[in-house]
């Protein structure tokens, strides 16, 4: 940052200390740090309100205090239940026009061994330099950014295919908590973050990992397994408690040690979260191969959670498995309506894929047995509930006719491949249809995740030019200029009846994996090859992507000459 009378401020937050580091240049001799408390007292301005955020006085925080001693300051928050925070910045002059400085940040919580203190982080960073570290840093990320690139003619998506690998380079860590709605960044407004900034895995976290996979970063997507893992007691204690079951359930809104939260309970408390969580555990599975995680994660993990469906499940009078009631991510809001008595597509989808990769890992770990009761169980559901016209319903008597932002009817076909292009006429027409039916409604209640979800279901069904034209859209329509996800249509221009500008993360991530899948697919059992490129894309290249099997894969396109 350059300022017109001359001083110049060099910053970055270090990408694997937990620290930051700045540099002043030019100033005058009377120069020095200070450090601006956020307000937890004061006049409540602004309450209840999710989306711009309520204001931080409405926690009711006494006040922290600030200490100063010497060329270090220290701030000292303390929050509900026993939580507290610090935070110290720490500097030293160089010569008489510079001053270089760190900072750093550190929480205690009651009965928890404390990570170390910021004051303690700082003062043993303080005698090395600006430039060393910086070194290093740059180090992390040279690392970061071989591990697969991509170059396509839109410049535009190429573009913002970038700046989303910077922003999951900057915030997943296998040793760190997992993406929230805003991660790392809120706005500096005095406010808590738009929607608490809380987990939400109802569809927030888990597109924010689509990327991982093919982008060939797994060590940074196991930041979510192990978040997963260390809360796993949690989750069966609150399994036990809400649903009298054996098992692995999760609360679809979570605190960062995965205690349930408050919420639209159909959605908040959702029977198969666990299920789409459980994806995430089988992807890093079939992208990587590692048999380790494989026995020791992944399959106890499914296995947890196809316990719990079959506890939890019931046959009707069909013989056909099914939930006491279900329900389909915030569709009829939080009605009575929202209840059914038949499976919603969103949890059959998800209680299918569970079975079938219960059955496939057993299988993989000669355990034959556990694999025949998956199978048995898998084929004990019903059929997608389907119009006459082969249109995805949201459930069996509701069909697809108002707009809306989450595409959770869609799930076989996307995240999940349970509905693949690959398996010929009929599931061609279904995933074709469904589509066609969805931008026949139109866009008057989708989120810019919503446009790059659609993405990725159009590159699964080939269409190149639709998933470009889509993220396209995306970047173009509900970004800001610094290129994060506003949710709402920024143009105004009939995208999106949402023009609201609440900052989220899942929409970028979800964008970084549309393209992905536009040039490479391996979900289908084989690897194809830009298998949904548009046709005025003439050359077009990437390096590094991975699939399945864990093969890494590099391709050039080049227009005929």
């Amino acid at each position: 940052m350059r300022w017109t009378n001359g001083i110049v401020l060099k910053t970055f937050v270090d990408a694997v200390k937990p620290l930051g580091w700045f540099r002043f240049e030019n100033i005058s001799n009377d120069f020095k740090p200070h450090l601006i408390a956020p307000k937890y007292q004061g006049e409540v301005k602004v309450s209840g309100d999710p989306v711009g955020g309520d204001d931080l006085s409405r926690l009711g925080y006494k006040q922290g205090t600030i200490q100063q001693n010497g060329n270090s300051i220290t701030y000292h928050q303390e929050g509900w239940g026993g939580f507290s925070y610090d935070i110290n910045v720490r500097w030293k002059r160089i010569d008489s026009k510079t001053v270089e400085g760190v900072w750093s940040i550190s929480s205690q919580y009651p009965n928890k061994i404390a990570n170390r203190k910021a004051a303690v982080v700082t003062q043993n960073a303080i005698s090395t330099s600006f430039n060393k570290e910086f070194t290093a840093h740059v180090g992390w990320w040279s690392n970061f950014w071989s591990k697969s690139a991509i170059h396509v003619p839109d410049t535009l998506i190429e573009k913002q295919w970038y700046l989303e690998q910077y922003k999951f380079g900057s915030v997943a860590r296998s040793d760190a908590p997992p993406i929230s709605l805003q991660a790392v960044w809120t706005a500096d407004n005095g406010r808590i973050p738009p929607w608490k900034g809380d987990y939400h895995h109802d569809l927030n976290t888990q597109l924010s990992y689509w990327p991982a996979y093919s982008g060939n970063h797994l060590g940074e997507a196991m930041g979510y397994i192990n978040h997963l893992e260390q809360n796993k007691a949690n989750y069966k204690r609150y399994t036990k408690l809400y649903f009298g079951a054996d098992g692995i359930a999760v609360p679809g809104v979570t605190t960062l040690d995965g205690t349930e939260m408050g919420g639209w309970i159909q959605y908040s408390l959702s029977p198969t979260v666990s299920s789409w969580l459980g994806q995430h555990y089988y992807l890093q599975w079939r992208y990587s191969m590692d048999k380790v995680f494989l026995k020791n994660n992944a399959y106890p993990w499914i296995k947890g959670a196809a316990l719990f469906l079959e506890n939890i499940t019931v046959k009707d009078g069909n013989g056909h498995r099914k939930l006491k009631i279900s329900s389909s991510p915030e569709i009829n809001d939080n009605d009575l309506s929202a209840w059914f008595l038949g499976n919603t597509n969103y949890d059959l989808a998800l209680m299918k894929f569970t079975f079938k990769a219960a059955e496939e890992l057993a299988t993989e770990l000669g355990l034959k047995a556990e694999a025949l009761r998956w199978n048995k169980l898998l084929n004990e559901f019903d059929d997608f509930a389907i119009t006459d016209k082969d249109e995805l319903r949201f459930a069996p008597g509701l069909d697809y006719k108002e707009s809306h932002r989450h595409f959770s009817h869609m799930m076989a076909i996307h995240p999940l491949g349970l509905i693949k292009w690959e398996d010929g006429p009929k599931a061609q027409a279904i995933i074709k249809n469904t589509i066609q039916l969805l931008d026949k409604v139109g866009p008057d209640y989708w989120c810019g995740y919503s446009y790059s979800w659609l993405a990725n279901i159009k590159a699964r069904a080939k269409d190149g030019a639709g998933a470009a034209r889509d993220l396209q859209t995306f970047a173009r329509a509900f970004c800001s200029i610094n290129s994060f996800h506003l949710n709402g249509d920024q143009t105004k221009s009939g995208l999106s009846k949402f023009q609201y500008r609440p900052f989220t993360l899942e929409g970028n991530f979800a964008f970084a994996a549309g393209l992905q899948e536009m040039l490479l697919q391996s979900y289908a059992g084989f690897i194809e090859i830009m298998p949904a490129v548009p046709p005025e894309w003439k050359d077009a290249s990437f390096e590094n992507l991975r699939t399945e099997g864990a093969f890494l894969v590099s391709a050039k396109k080049l227009e005929d000459r």
